[in-house]
């Protein structure tokens, strides 16, 4: 210890006896209750530290979290903390379910309709897609799914109709951004306006991105017919329908130019996004999933105006409410290729609408259409019939020049040329006719299939005619049949066979196509096992019903004065020139005729 240590030793001992000698009180007795008191108070004072601490620790984290949600949304940061509430849009055919987070469609539910387990039928949900709006924000993207809005709601008359309006309002610095939905009293469209008041400081341009995301739930009993029936339908401003691929397979589309609706179509039900002018672009995908709850999942990024107003359709495929939406919507309704969608729309599609005012079974209505066609049709099948009947009674004057020219086919055909010609007689009288009926049997190929009408409509023993009657399930499967048996296919398979070999008896054909007429009912038999029952019940009724009326016609027709009529034309035609189109025909055939002589005449010097 060197001296300053000692001295101040020494100096702060004499302090101490100092203050104890001279300024110490008297002891005093220790009472116990003060000492809890103080004991509590000291408790008291720790916790209230402890709180003090937590609430700086908080004021901390609520500093910092401010500070990164003002880096991330700069003048929209204040927009992105809210209590999340629900607003619903409701006509007599839909219901609508609005978010005040993002101001966005969270729900859409179809009334009138149940799904194939009778579940209430959502169109979209936002546990299985996203409709998100993104800006482009001085800070970056900015999706509006982040941000609070307040929701408002009126109704008003919009063009003289009644319609109820959310108004959705989000209010950043001296901007704000409205989104404005209308859902008139009946249908299902529903109206969305954007405007953007006061931004030009807050958006680094006037660009609107849409993502729209959507698993397709499953809707009907049938996934295989379900998928191959849905898929991704869109319009551009320059007037030209497409779409992506149908069918299970995975396809993706960018379309540069201008769109004008893009649809998420399913077998019986669409949802689409149709823009009041125009989607300056847009990415497309479909694809399908392993999981087979859903039917398919759809995605689709369109760029739009900031200010841009679309509508949405979220409803039913049919052909006449369609077609009022926008133009080509109907598009979203398969009708077939152009000669057959012309019969459908025109023709069929009326028709089923008009007896519907009149019927509600629908197997009656299928019966009575096929029965208006045939009544329709019924001279075309007269004329059949007789050209038919002509064939028939010329058969032995065929026969003759078949045993006299033998192999010689290009003489035969020359000479069976003319012996029609004489005799007033076309080849083709009894087929033209029934060429001429083709387009009304593809026509019901297509709009049974895609006729929501029929959807969950049961007739005698189908429990439902949009899909295939099933009477027994098989514990194997059949390649191109199935696993199961459909009755309505059966019977048409059976009806088929029977009038093939009626109209065998009237015809002269022989050989090969004498027979084709029993393969094709057995091959269409495979192909419409998993077809709607009405398709199949439709055929089965039509093949009825011709057989009848080919029935009927033979009671009327005689054989001997067709034959009376074709001998009168034989001694009429006697000297008549031949026509320049015969006389072509038979060029061509003598030309073709040379032809093969003179290659095998080649191949024999080859040799």
């Amino acid at each position: 210890m060197d001296k300053n240590q000692a001295t101040g030793l020494i100096l702060f001992a004499a302090v101490i006896l100092v203050y104890s000698l001279f300024f110490a009180s008297d002891p005093q007795p220790i009472i116990e209750p003060q000492t809890t008191t103080e004991s509590t108070q000291v408790r008291s004072n720790s916790v209230d530290t402890d709180q003090g601490i937590g609430q700086v620790e908080n004021a901390t984290s609520d500093s910092l979290s401010s500070v990164a949600e003002k880096q991330k949304y700069g003048d929209f940061s204040n927009l992105v903390r809210g209590q999340e509430k629900e607003t619903v849009l409701e006509n007599e055919n839909m219901k609508i379910t609005l978010s005040n987070k993002g101001g966005e469609i969270q729900n859409v539910e179809i009334k009138g309709f149940k799904t194939f387990d009778q579940q209430p039928l959502i169109l979209f949900d936002s546990k299985g897609g996203k409709l998100d709006y993104k800006i482009n924000s001085r800070q970056g993207e900015l999706s509006l799914n982040d941000l609070f809005f307040v929701a408002n709601e009126s109704s008003e008359l919009v063009d003289g109709v009644q319609v109820s309006t959310v108004t959705f309002t989000a209010n950043a610095g001296s901007g704000s951004i409205v989104r404005k939905y209308q859902l008139p009293q009946t249908g299902y469209q529903v109206s969305h306006k954007i405007e953007g008041n006061g931004l030009e400081g807050l958006i680094s341009d006037d660009k609107l991105t849409i993502n729209w995301n959507s698993e397709l739930k499953k809707l009907e009993e049938d996934m295989g017919e379900s998928r191959r029936k849905t898929y991704m339908n869109f319009y551009t401003s320059d007037e030209t329908y497409d779409y992506l691929s149908t069918g299970e397979g995975d396809d993706a589309e960018q379309i540069g130019e201008p769109l004008k609706w893009v649809a998420f179509k399913q077998r019986f039900f669409t949802t689409g996004i149709i823009a009041k002018d125009q989607f300056n672009s847009g990415n497309l995908a479909q694809e399908t999933p392993l999981d087979s709850s859903y039917v398919k999942n759809m995605s689709a990024t369109l760029m739009l105006p900031i200010t841009g107003e679309v509508s949405y359709y979220f409803g039913p495929n049919n052909y006449k409410i369609l077609k009022n939406v926008t133009p080509e919507f109907d598009k979203n309704v398969d009708m077939g290729y152009i000669f057959v969608s012309w019969v459908n729309k025109y023709i069929i599609v009326n028709l089923f609408h008009w007896l519907e005012n009149f019927f509600s079974n629908y197997g009656v209505i299928i019966i009575l259409i096929v029965f208006i066609i045939k009544l329709f049709l019924l001279p075309l099948t007269y004329k059949s019939y007789i050209g038919m009947a002509k064939m028939r009674v010329i058969k032995p004057e065929i026969d003759e020049l078949k045993e006299k020219y033998g192999e010689d086919q290009t003489k035969m055909q020359q000479e069976q040329m003319k012996l029609f010609s004489q005799l007033g007689v076309s080849p083709i009288s009894g087929c033209l006719p029934m060429v001429l009926q083709m387009p009304f049997l593809l026509a019901m190929f297509f709009f049974f299939p895609n006729s929501i009408e029929l959807r969950q409509e049961s007739f005698l023993w189908a429990h439902d005619l949009s899909t295939y009657d099933s009477i027994a399930t098989l514990p194997f499967t059949i390649p191109f049949y199935g696993s199961h048996v459909s009755l309505f296919t059966l019977l048409m398979t059976v009806s088929q066979i029977a009038y093939t070999h009626f109209n065998n008896q009237l015809t002269t054909a022989q050989g090969p196509m004498k027979n084709i007429g029993y393969v094709m009912p057995v091959v269409f038999m495979f192909v419409l096992n998993s077809f709607p029952a009405a398709l199949s019940f439709y055929y089965f009724v039509s093949n009825m019903v011709t057989f009848g009326q080919q029935y009927l016609i033979k009671q009327f027709v005689d054989d001997d004065k067709i034959r009376a009529k074709v001998e009168e034309s034989k001694l009429k035609n006697a000297n008549k020139k031949k026509s320049k189109f015969q006389m072509k025909i038979e060029q061509a055939m003598k030309a073709s005729e040379s032809n093969k002589s003179e290659t095998k005449r080649r191949k024999g010097k080859d040799k």
